[in-house]
């Protein structure tokens, strides 16, 4: 194995190479492992008690010339420790908005950054706007560098031909993206087009057990809740569906892998010009801005009884808050689908590259592991 470590001292469960295929996974573990598998490096996994491969527990590792610590700047001392003369990254993956928790705990940790000269990666300009300016309050601009580096997407998705059902849409990323709001304006689309289906399932460890899925949606006619899937699964549901219906603002995307993997499958995405969308899906005609009620009626949402929902619902398409999703979907069918297809900024072969390049490696021809 090369010289490289990831070390995860935050997943919520082990993870290896087999999972992308047999299990449902967030993007951050799809892309350590594609990451990982592309540099030949080990991973280092908090809650791991048995190695599998180069998925290790943690303990001793001569010769680490690279140690990438994932999310948390916490523990970021005593990792570092532990391999002397390892050149230290922080990968970021979540938000970091300036005074927010996450935002904190990072200028907290600019001493020891700093210190250290840790690289900060982040996975999209959006994200690495928002370390930046916590960098630069914290004076730490001089030591501590951030970059980006797209999460990847593999090689070989691409459109296959799949019949696309016009009454079909998708949404498949964890429930507090902005569910509870996608299925009231679902509602809404439903009244106009009654012959719509929303398909709605997870990629990663949140649960939609269709109890909380009733909880949630008080029963929403045209919802069919599919649970968590791997990936392949999801990405058939996604070949066949009209669009990925995703107009989450709640919670904004850093970089967004089901935005990219749709994209790349040729299925657009009716999503906000909110955190990274805009720029990961590269045309405008699939994000729409957030309107300021958008954003008082999700807030009102999140603080009223569950019982009052489906009211609410209501109110909010009477007042006109959901008519530009029913107008996009409505001329989607009629033939104004946007065209979309692979992303050479996100392919998995041209991300390990520039991981190689950073890291001052060889990026001659890449290996069958960039994917």
């Amino acid at each position: 194995m090369s010289a490289v470590l990831f070390f995860d001292a935050t997943c919520q469960k082990p993870y290896a190479r087999r999972m992308l295929e047999e299990s449902a996974l967030g993007g951050t573990e799809a892309s350590v492992i594609r990451i990982a598998e592309a540099l030949d490096a080990r991973v280092m996994q908090h809650n791991r008690t048995e190695a599998d491969g180069r998925y290790q527990p943690i303990g001793p590792a001569e010769g680490i010339t690279h140690l990438i610590v994932l999310r948390d700047p916490r523990p970021l001392e005593s990792i570092i420790a532990r391999y002397p003369g390892a050149r230290c990254y922080l990968w970021m993956h979540d938000l970091m908005r300036p005074g927010s928790k996450r935002g904190r705990r990072l200028a907290a940790a600019l001493g020891v950054l700093s210190r250290h000269e840790v690289t900060l990666i982040c996975v999209s300009d959006f994200q690495r706007a928002q370390v930046e300016s916590i960098v630069r309050t914290g004076g730490a601009q001089a030591r501590v560098r951030a970059v980006t580096l797209y999460n990847p997407v593999d090689d070989r998705l691409a459109p296959d031909g799949t019949a696309v059902d016009p009454a079909k849409l998708v949404f498949f990323s964890s429930p507090n993206k902005g569910l509870a709001y996608t299925l009231d304006a679902f509602r809404h689309l439903r009244r106009q087009m009654p012959e719509l289906r929303l398909c709605v399932g997870s990629p990663g460890y949140k649960s939609l057990r269709r109890a909380n899925i009733a909880r949630v949606d008080g029963g929403v006619d045209g919802v069919h809740w599919l649970g968590s899937l791997p990936q392949q699964r999801i990405l058939a549901e996604v070949r066949s569906a009209l669009c990925v219906f995703y107009p989450n603002f709640v919670l904004p995307e850093t970089f967004g892998l089901v935005l990219a993997e749709a994209k790349a499958v040729g299925t657009p995405v009716l999503t906000h010009d909110c955190g990274a969308a805009a720029e990961v899906l590269g045309n405008a005609g699939e994000t729409l801005p957030v309107r300021t009620a958008q954003r008082l009626y999700e807030y009102v949402g999140r603080v009223m009884p569950h019982a009052l929902r489906p009211a609410l619902a209501a109110a909010g398409g009477a007042l006109g808050l959901f008519d530009s999703y029913a107008a996009c979907v409505r001329a989607w069918r009629e033939g104004a689908r946007p065209v979309t297809g692979p992303d050479p900024r996100f392919l998995a072969s041209a991300v390990a590259q520039r991981w190689r390049a950073l890291f001052g490696m060889p990026t001659g021809a890449e290996s069958s592991r960039d994917r």
